[in-house]
């Protein structure tokens, strides 16, 4: 096949989490023998070496009609560009419409990713975006050929099932054999780490400082963050890290026990996920605290994830329960061969595949 990868808006990091996916499902459908080429459409960014390997079509962000203008023109470039590759398919990772995204249904056929509720999330950014988003969503969900849900409540939400389209779950996944388990970190006093950014109300960062106050014999690292200034003074039990490379944050994991995921999605009304942190953070052997359900992980009684409510008092009602997970799992490393359902050649197999049903119906509806 001969992929084109459509990203909307946002600069996609070598270092940044949906980055790391999007070049790691690219390697790995090279790999796997097909042609593909990511076309980035996106805001100037610098320098352009952050950035993963792509087909660049920037637009300024400078003033707000001005940039709405540049957006447009850079939407219709990459039209141009995606036309004079000829696909076979394209897969579009979700974003806000912009004008003239649509011309891609006469390309090929779409396939759109689906990574969270925009319904919900995007009210975050404000009424204007919120309502925008709310009104052209549909333009490109009525049009799509199918839908790859990272969660089965995505796929199953009236959100997205209005739309009657062909869907497939497959979970976010990660390439094992580029993280090789650490070994154990032998504290006397337990370590847990957590990976986020700032603005992100649904990780619950302020839950995590409320854990550290009810369980000063425990030490939290926060990477990702430089400052909490709302929650001064911090806990001394608390240690900031700022923004890291994977290679500086490695050594972090390395001295840790146990890693957190985001403890906070219910304030974006979501039950079920599967973050790409803390695939990582398994990968690499640490053992797992939380707040949803995994859709690759749940119900496999797993011994080495923790998983406390997804409710506002979590952390009120079990920080006991964490204490004791995490004394329980000093010197315990998570055994790659219990994180087979995680790999990314089994999920990209089972992504491809359904590449192949959509260009066959298309086929079919064509001729």
């Amino acid at each position: 096949m001969r992929i084109a990868y459509v990203s909307l808006h946002w600069p996609r990091l070598r270092n940044s989490g949906v980055g790391k996916k999007i070049h790691s499902q690219v390697t790995t459908w090279r790999r796997m023998g097909h042609e593909v080429r990511l076309f980035m459409h996106t805001h100037n960014h610098e320098p352009v070496s952050d950035l993963i390997d792509a087909s660049f079509h920037f637009y300024s962000s400078l003033g707000k009609l001005s940039a709405e203008f540049s957006r447009i023109d850079a939407m219709r470039r990459m039209l141009r560009d995606v036309r004079d590759y000829s696909p076979d398919i394209i897969y579009l990772r979700y974003g806000i419409y912009v004008y003239p995204a649509h011309l891609l249904m006469k390309i090929a056929p779409v396939v759109e990713e689906i990574n969270t509720n925009d319904l919900t999330q995007h009210d975050g950014l404000g009424r204007v975006h919120s309502l925008y988003n709310r009104f052209t969503r549909g333009i490109f969900l009525h049009q799509v050929r199918g839908l790859i849900s990272v969660s089965q409540e995505l796929a199953n939400s009236p959100a997205f099932a209005v739309y009657r389209k062909p869907v497939k779950v497959i979970a976010n996944g990660i390439g094992l054999k580029d993280f090789p388990a650490l070994p154990p970190a032998h504290n006397t006093i337990p370590r847990l780490v957590f990976i986020g950014n700032p603005g992100n109300n649904w990780h619950g960062i302020d839950k995590l400082i409320a854990l550290a106050r009810l369980v000063p014999d425990i030490i939290v690292d926060i990477i990702g963050y430089d400052e909490l200034p709302g929650f001064a003074p911090l806990p001394e039990n608390v240690i900031l890290h700022g923004y890291l490379s994977v290679e500086q944050y490695k050594n972090i994991l390395a001295r840790a026990d146990v890693a957190i995921s985001s403890l906070a999605l219910h304030r974006i009304q979501l039950e079920e996920a599967s973050p790409l942190k803390s695939r990582e953070c398994l990968a690499f052997g640490l053992p797992l605290v939380v707040a949803y359900k995994d859709t690759d992980l749940d119900g496999l009684g797993c011994d080495f994830v923790l998983k406390i409510p997804n409710t506002e008092d979590n952390i009120q009602t079990h920080a006991s329960a964490i204490r004791e997970f995490a004394y329980r799992m000093r010197n315990v490393r998570v055994p790659q061969e219990a994180l087979q359902v995680l790999d990314q050649d089994i999920k990209e197999m089972e992504r491809l595949s359904f590449f192949q049903h959509v260009i066959g119906v298309w086929n079919d509806a064509t001729n």
